[in-house]
């Protein structure tokens, strides 16, 4: 008769987790150095990586040594190379880049919120308004550097921009105002109306007029609590919103869109939507913790909880739609 026994408990998870700061904050300082960049153009040694950069060599080899630990980067003798996730998205040549967003992610702003998370749990929420602020500086640089979290989800735009119909489509907290650009692009008849902080919407026109939309792109600045959105809405764009906030406080928001909408009209929601568990898939059920952290009364909702809310506000049945390639999914509401 055989024995088995249970492996000895390791500790080694629980310490690289507590240094898990590390990875974040050394991964935003090689995307400033462009360290990934460099090494795409052919510099790959700590030496020539460090002119490129103008930073030390001995700075240089260590974060190359670390990011190579960290599975970023390979190396080869005294040469570093890409792995195939860093060449498509964190290369600035690549036409999938994505490493602005470390710019923001591993912003010191949300860091700070972190630092003390049993006092937040304490006090159910941000000890103090988060991000939540009146035209926080934060989301100019959340529109200038993720970019291309809207650009990943732009499979969503064929749905909803039904090309060649007049349509006058509102687009909640813009941000860079790429949702209502794509819209626009792919229909030419639809007028676009957008909502966020007067400072960010500087951003969000920015990009229409680079994208040749301008004269189609029009801007309602204030809280999407507040300001007067009109009416005669077709389309509504409510992307990565909802989060921010408690139920009560969606539903109040959720019933003045509606109010807004023509009878026939289309809400398009993008969320991070953990399952019902709350705690799969990973990515999108840990997304709680950051409203935790940031706001005074957010969360990842599950689809339920959307469904919910948005038959609360009076809407109609919700569809969820995963998108192929993106992050987050998509529910489409009916009025």
């Amino acid at each position: 008769m055989s024995s088995t026994s249970s492996p000895t408990p390791n500790p080694l998870g629980i310490i690289e987790a507590l240094d898990a700061y590390q990875i974040s904050l050394a991964l935003r300082g090689a995307v400033e150095l462009d360290v990934f960049t460099h090494i795409a153009d052919g510099a790959t040694t700590p030496a020539e990586i460090a002119k490129r950069a103008k930073a030390s060599e001995r700075g240089t080899r260590i974060l190359c040594d670390f990011l190579t630990v960290r599975g970023f980067l390979t190396k080869t003798g005294n040469a570093y190379g890409l792995t195939p996730e860093s060449s498509a998205f964190l290369n600035k040549r690549s036409p999938t880049y994505i490493g602005s967003i470390a710019l923001f992610l591993a912003h010191s702003y949300h860091v700070t919120h972190f630092l003390d998370i049993a006092a937040v749990v304490r006090n159910d929420g941000s000890l103090n308004q988060g991000n939540m602020g009146p035209n926080d500086p934060i989301w100019v640089e959340f529109a200038r550097h993720m970019m291309p979290i809207a650009i990943s989800a732009r499979e969503m735009v064929p749905m909803v921009a039904q090309p060649g119909r007049p349509m006058k489509v509102l687009d909640i907290s813009a941000g860079p105002g790429l949702y209502g650009i794509f819209v626009a692009q792919h229909n030419p008849a639809a007028q676009i109306y957008a909502v966020d902080w007067p400072n960010v919407l500087e951003v969000s026109k920015e990009n229409a007029a680079k994208l040749g939309v301008a004269d189609r792109f029009h801007t309602i600045p204030g809280s999407a609590f507040e300001v007067d959105f009109g009416g005669g809405y077709d389309l509504v764009l409510l992307p990565n919103f909802l989060h921010h906030f408690d139920p009560p406080t969606n539903v109040q928001l959720l019933k003045k869109i509606r109010a807004a909408m023509n009878p026939d009209a289309l809400l398009a929601t993008l969320e991070a939507i953990p399952n019902d568990d709350r705690v799969s898939p990973p990515f999108l059920a840990a997304f709680s913790m950051m409203m935790l952290a940031t706001t005074p009364g957010g969360d990842a909702y599950t689809f339920s909880e959307l469904d919910g809310m948005f038959r609360q506000a009076g809407f109609g049945k919700s569809e969820l739609i995963p998108l192929k390639g993106s992050i987050m999914p998509l529910v489409l509401t009916r009025q």
